[in-house]
């Protein structure tokens, strides 16, 4: 951990307590809230200039963090410096760094800087966007974004949308919307009368499908899990197969989830193909983008989205690789009429009465009444980045993960373990004397234990931060670029760890192998190489 910083200048001038804090009833007022939001700005600043000097991961163990905090609440009130100083030293160096250049773990989110002057005005606004009359500005202002991305994404007119929390709510809502369409009218009658529904997705679609089933009423009994081919698309052939199968089982087919983009590989489900089974068997089909479609804003790159502009519904997320502040979510789809009539439900109390022309009131199209007015970030950032801008930065992450993925294959004691449409690169570390023995299990085994082991090491460094996958049954390690912040060196110094780390493990392995050897414990002497217990 840094050593602490100097005192700041909220620290040093709000030392004692304010009048407001010692005998008002009301907020903190304008003037003192100036001087704070000054001297908490330069703190949020230092914060992000200075990030490299943490380690990504905090170096804390389970319930050593709750400890240093006080069990009761204060009774009284406390000095604002304090406050900021317990920040600064409990807070800020034991979170795990997402906003550091050397994040490559899971998928990045990061807050851009306009972004974070968005957020910090949507607090101060308070703009609830349930209604158009409970914030006006907060409604038009997201149906010209929706649009702005929309029409960035090049997908057609007849798509319109509203912005959620995360992708595993705007799946939910197209999920629900496909149970409407199924079922007739399920928002009023449940589905206790229903044929079971059966929603399709393939073996790498993201676990929040399978939470959405559970939420509706589907269960996970009611997903079926596609089986992919060898780079991890959906099978189609064995889609239709299991549509069929399910039709003459009893099952009422509802929806089919494509992903462009799965979390463990970033595969590319063939959305064309499985666009033409959807209208052919009259199932709704959803698009999982929330990774990869922010990538269709380079019009030279929508290859790999033909024909999701066939979808009844969209998913992409900003706060993923549009550099969004946690959370904001894109849900786009052409049946906008189905989602409301999933969700709406206007009790006398929310009526607008005066109201003479229709609005957009996006409370109707979702699970939850309050919004927030997430369209004010995401126009500071198009504005603040312009489409171009954001082009070029999306595209520096894809061409640094193509030139990681060579340093991989021209690696003889690596290999790739799945296609890089995108920006995250799947790999391990296999000794090239085990080159062709790899499905052996108890090689396997080893190799498992060796990557493992090595993304613990790696981790523990404090320098990057990576995660790991299964693929194939294989212990796989993932390096996802997207961090607004990351740099070539910064891939460079990761990849430096992965062969320092992986050398010195495969040493290790061959030394306690030989050590076995020599102990009279057997080993392997035919020439397939050395194992590590």
């Amino acid at each position: 951990m840094p050593d602490a910083a100097a005192p700041t200048e909220l620290e040093a001038l709000f030392t004692t307590l304010d009048h407001a804090q010692r005998e008002g009833v009301r907020d903190m007022d304008p003037e003192t809230f100036r001087r704070a939001g000054h001297a908490v700005v330069d703190v949020m600043a230092d914060y992000l200039a200075g990030i490299e000097r943490y380690p990504v991961l905090p170096r804390v163990a389970p319930g050593e963090l709750r400890a240093r905090f006080p069990a009761a609440p204060p009774e009284g009130p406390e000095p604002l410096g304090a406050i900021l100083a317990d920040y600064r030293a409990l807070v800020e160096p034991n979170v795990t760094h997402w906003q550091h250049p050397a994040f490559f773990a899971f998928f990045a989110s990061t807050a851009s800087g306009p972004g974070i002057l968005g957020e910090m005005l949507m607090a101060t606004l308070v703009a609830n966007a349930m209604l158009w009359r409970s914030s006006p500005v907060a409604t038009e202002l997201e149906e010209v974004t929706v649009g702005w991305l929309r029409e960035g994404l090049g997908l057609p007119p007849a798509y319109d949308g509203l912005f959620t929390d995360t992708a595993s709510t705007s799946s939910l809502i197209a999920l629900a919307a496909a149970r409407q369409a199924a079922t007739g009218d399920a928002a009023t009658t449940g589905l206790a009368d229903a044929r079971p529904l059966r929603v399709y997705a393939s073996a790498e679609a993201h676990s929040s499908i399978e939470k959405a089933c559970m939420t509706l009423g589907i269960g996970r009994a009611g997903l079926h899990r596609v089986p992919v081919d060898a780079d991890y698309r959906m099978d189609v052939a064995a889609l239709e197969t299991a549509i069929a199968g399910d039709r003459a089982a009893g099952w009422h087919p509802c929806a089919i989830v494509a992903t462009l983009g799965t979390t463990g590989s970033t595969s590319v489900d063939p959305v064309a193909a499985i666009a033409d089974v959807a209208e052919r068997e009259g199932l709704w089909l959803h698009v999982d983008a929330a990774y990869a479609g922010v990538v269709a804003l380079i019009p030279e790159r929508r290859a790999a989205f033909a024909g999701w502009e066939r979808a009844d519904s969209i998913v992409v997320n900003p706060h993923k690789w549009l550099f969004t502040p946690l959370d904001c979510s894109l849900l786009l789809s052409r049946r906008m009429d189905v989602l409301r009539v999933a969700f709406s439900l206007v009790p006398e109390y929310l009526r607008t009465l005066d109201q003479a022309r229709p609005v957009h009131d996006y409370n109707e199209y979702q699970p939850q009444l309050g919004r927030r007015f997430r369209a004010l970030k995401i126009w500071f950032i198009v504005r603040y980045f312009g489409l171009e801008g954001l082009r070029r930065r999306i595209e520096s992450h894809i061409e640094m993960a193509e030139r990681l993925a060579t340093w991989v294959d021209d690696e003889p004691d690596a290999e790739l373990l799945a296609p890089v449409p995108f920006s995250t690169v799947c790999f391990r570390w296999r000794p090239r004397r085990f080159r062709g023995q790899e499905e052996e299990a108890e090689i396997g085994s080893a190799l498992d234990a060796l990557n493992a082991q090595l993304l613990e090491r790696l981790n523990a460094t404090g320098e990057a931060f990576l995660s790991h996958t299964r693929l194939g049954g294989r212990f796989t390690i993932r390096l996802a670029l997207g961090n607004l912040r990351t740099e070539p060196r910064h891939v460079e110094r990761a990849w430096a760890l992965v062969r320092e780390i992986g050398a010195e493990l495969d040493r290790t392995m061959k030394s306690e192998s030989g050590d076995r050897e020599e102990a009279g414990h057997g080993g392997d002497t035919d020439g397939r190489g050395d194992l590590g217990g």
